[in-house]
């Protein structure tokens, strides 16, 4: 793919923002439906088994529809295609506010579809035009990311409150955001100077690379236990007793440390020789304080909030990372992201789906610790092996194959 990778400063950091606004449009259907559990099931009449559907629903797009990425950049650009996946993403938002719950589905699995292309697009986007600037590109969209799912946590049941408890608008009135990335974004559609990326001998390699399945792994279980974070959080913690409110403020609380994390490790992340501590590192964090949510004194909570966003900011930032450090060229890193995603998110959507039948099976939510703990282990081990240095399809790692930010 031909690419402008040496944009002139202001036409770069305009570029850079637009990639950062769409970013912020592409948790909040996960955490703004998480903020309202209850008032949704309470005014679409929802069982458990599609309380759980509706947790579960956005994820598994999240895996079904990231093969799409490559396709629609080959086909049409990156530029272009998110600009796509921007307008699909606030069709989706928006028909959550009509009142039936079959367009409360529908919107959500749009919603997911174009958040799947998003996620795969995006560090390709990175290594084609930012190849060294990975950690200050990376960590900047990681960081919105996680500002997004904040303000969709901890605004949404205000919002609700506010509009005379329509649960409706509430969740459509997240369409706005999106409807205004969509606007960023169009002048890099429109002056974008790639006509589609050409394949390349290296991506049939991706699929048979046992490296490309160790970040895979590696990216699906963070992710695994992010969206138990997104969708059952709230639920958990007013189960425990906390007010509604405080509860969302208390999950936007860990999504802000999220951002701040983001924003940090992908600088850490590049300037050392390989990742396998720090991902071990931060594997321990998120699941000591995932535990302590479920166990801790109330009183702690917002202590293991922070400790909770600051290791799963420093997970997600670090396995995008990882995607874009591992792959030699943008192509690879299109169809890395792809795979990681497809397989990822739909192991992912395991955790959320687990967790409700946990909940609806056991009458608690403190079974949920052993899931926690388990999902924590094996994303351990799969972090410290796609942490090792060298370009994913290589026979032996190579000391200089890891780039550092100039």
């Amino acid at each position: 793919m031909a690419g402008n990778s040496a944009r002139p400063g202001l036409s770069q950091l305009i570029f850079g923002l637009s990639v950062v606004i769409i970013a912020f449009n592409l948790r909040t259907v996960f955490s703004s439906a998480s903020a309202v559990l209850p008032e949704i099931v309470e005014s679409y009449g929802l069982d458990p088994f599609a309380v759980g559907a509706l947790t579960t629903l956005p994820v598994i797009c999240l895996g079904a529809f990231s093969p799409c990425g490559p396709l629609m950049s080959r086909a049409f650009g990156l530029e272009r295609s998110l600009l796509v996946v921007t307008l699909v993403l606030a069709l989706g938002l928006g028909l959550r506010g009509l009142p039936s719950s079959w367009t409360l589905f529908a919107g959500t699995a749009f919603a997911g579809a174009a958040i799947a292309v998003g996620n795969v697009l995006l560090p390709s986007l990175v290594k084609q035009h930012f190849p060294q600037r990975v950690a200050a590109l990376t960590g900047g969209y990681s960081m919105s990311l996680c500002l997004g799912a904040a303000c969709a946590a901890g605004l949404t049941l205000p919002i609700e409150r506010a509009l005379q408890g329509s649960v409706e608008a509430a969740l459509a009135s997240w369409a706005i955001p999106a409807l205004f990335a969509a606007a960023a974004w169009l002048p890099q559609a429109i002056t974008r100077t790639d006509a589609g990326s050409a394949e390349d001998g290296q991506t049939g390699t991706v699929w048979r690379d046992p490296r490309a399945w160790q970040i895979t792994l590696f990216m699906g279980l963070q992710s695994a236990l992010a969206y138990c974070v997104f969708g059952w959080l709230v639920p958990i913690l007013r189960e425990r007793g906390v007010e509604a409110v405080s509860a969302g403020s208390v999950v936007a609380l860990s999504v802000i440390a999220q951002g701040f994390a983001c924003l940090v490790a992908p600088h850490f992340a590049v300037r050392l020789r390989d990742q396998k501590v720090i991902a071990v590192f931060c594997c321990v964090i998120s699941v000591a304080s995932l535990e302590a949510m479920l166990f801790a004194p109330l009183a702690t909570i917002e202590v293991w909030a922070v400790l909770l966003g600051l290791g799963q900011g420093a997970l997600i930032a670090l396995a995008l990372t990882i995607i874009v450090l591992r792959s030699p060229n943008a192509v690879v890193a299109s169809h890395l992201s792809a795979l990681a995603q497809f397989v990822g998110y739909l192991l992912a959507a395991i955790g959320p789906l687990f967790v409700g039948w946990i909940r609806a099976g056991t009458g608690t939510f403190a079974w949920c610790s052993v899931l926690f703990a388990f999902v924590g282990a094996a994303m351990a081990v799969n972090g410290w092996l796609a942490g090792r240095p060298g370009y994913i399809a290589e026979r032996s790692p190579r000391p200089d194959a890891v780039p550092t930010e100039r």
